[in-house]
C-alpha cells in the first residue's frame, strides 16, 4: 500500500511544481506583451519588415504561454478512471502546439521577407529600429533565461522548449539591429535578407525542441537519469541486483517500475528492501512520483510487486 505521507509530499511536490510553472509563465508572458507592444509601435513608425517579422514572433511566442498555462492546470487533476496515469501528458501536447505556433511564425516572416524583396519600401526612422530590436533582445533573454531555469528544475520539457524559444527570438530581434545598421550603410535590402536568415534560424533552432518534445511522446528517459536509478537501487542495502527497470516522464513528473534481486528470506524483509529502495530513488529522482517494484528472492520465488508513492 502507498505510505500515505510519501503520497502527500509527493501530491505537495507535483502541485508545488505546477505553481512555479505557472507563476513563470504568467511573468514571462507580461514580460512579452510589453515588449511586442513596443516593437509594434516602431514598425508602424519605421515599416521594417524584419522588425514585423520579430514582432510577430514574439507576439506568437507570448500566446504559447497560454496552452502551457492550460496544461500544467489539467496536469493538477487528480487521476480518473479513463486517465488513470493522470492528466500530465497535456504538457506534452502543448510542447507540440508551441512547436506548431512557431514554425507557423517563420513562415509567416519569410512570406513577408520575400514580399519586400519583390518590392522592396523605403525605411524610416532607423534608429528606432534599433533600439526596438534591443528591447526584443533584452526581454526575450530575460524571459528565455527564467522559463528555462524554471523548466529544468522542475522536469518540464515543454517550459524549457518554450525557454528556448524566447532565446531564438532574442537572437531574431539582434537580427533585426543588424538589418537597420545595413539599410544606414546604404544597403536597403538588409532588412527583408535579415527577416529570411530569421525565418531559417528558427527553422533550424525548432528541430531540437522537436526531438526532445516527441522523445517524451515516446515515453524516452535521459540516460543519465536512468544511470542514477540504477545506481541508487544497486546500492540499496539488500539489493543483489537490478533486473528489470522502467521511466518515463509524464508531464514533468517520473513514473516507473522495476525487479529487484534480494537476498531470500520472508515476505516482511523483502518489503522493508523496497521501501529502503524506494526512499533511495526519492533521493536522487526528485520529480518521481509513483514507482512499483517487484522483488525476485535467491530462491527464485516471486514475492508480489510494491506499489509505492514515492
Amino acid at each position: 500500500m502507498p505510505h500515505s505521507h510519501d503520497a502527500a509530499d509527493a501530491i505537495d511536490d507535483a502541485l508545488e511544481a505546477s505553481a512555479e510553472g505557472i507563476r513563470a509563465l504568467k511573468i514571462s508572458l507580461i514580460v512579452l506583451l510589453v515588449t511586442t507592444i513596443l516593437q509594434f509601435f516602431v514598425v508602424l513608425i519605421s515599416g521594417s519588415v524584419a522588425l514585423l517579422a520579430d514582432t510577430i514572433h514574439n507576439f506568437s511566442d507570448a500566446l504559447t504561454a497560454i496552452p502551457l498555462w492550460i496544461a500544467f492546470v489539467l496536469g493538477r487533476r487528480a487521476a480518473s478512471r479513463r486517465y488513470t496515469f493522470g492528466y500530465g501528458r497535456a504538457e506534452d501536447l502543448a510542447g507540440l502546439f508551441i512547436v506548431g505556433v512557431v514554425a507557423a511564425s517563420a513562415i509567416v516572416a519569410a512570406w513577408q521577407s520575400i514580399g519586400r524583396l519583390v518590392n522592396p519600401q523605403p525605411l524610416d526612422n532607423l534608429w528606432w529600429v534599433v533600439a526596438a530590436g534591443i528591447i526584443g533582445f533584452i526581454g526575450n533573454e530575460a524571459v528565455a533565461i527564467y522559463r528555462i531555469r524554471v523548466g529544468q528544475r522542475i522536469g518540464s520539457a515543454a517550459l524549457v522548449a518554450d525557454g528556448v524559444h524566447a532565446r531564438t527570438d532574442g537572437f531574431t530581434s539582434l537580427a533585426v539591429v543588424i538589418g537597420a545598421i545595413g539599410v544606414m550603410l546604404g544597403f536597403p535590402l538588409a532588412d527583408p535578407i535579415v527577416g529570411l536568415l530569421i525565418s531559417a534560424a528558427i527553422i533550424i533552432l525548432l528541430w531540437g525542441t522537436v526531438r526532445s518534445i516527441g522523445r517524451r511522446l515516446m515515453d524516452g528517459i535521459e540516460p543519465e537519469l536512468l544511470e542514477k536509478a540504477e545506481h541508487a537501487l544497486e546500492h540499496t542495502p539488500g539489493v543483489l541486483s537490478v533486473d528489470r527497470l522502467q521511466l518515463r516522464w509524464v508531464g514533468h513528473r517520473l513514473q516507473g517500475t522495476a525487479t529487484i534481486q534480494v537476498l531470500s528470506g520472508s515476505l516482511s524483509e523483502a518489503e522493508s528492501v523496497v521501501h529502503a529502495a524506494e526512499h533511495e530513488l526519492g533521493h536522487v529522482l526528485p520529480n518521481l512520483d509513483d514507482i512499483t517494484i517487484s522483488t525476485i528472492t535467491t530462491a527464485g520465488r516471486h514475492h508480489a510487486s510494491h506499489s509505492h508513492d514515492h
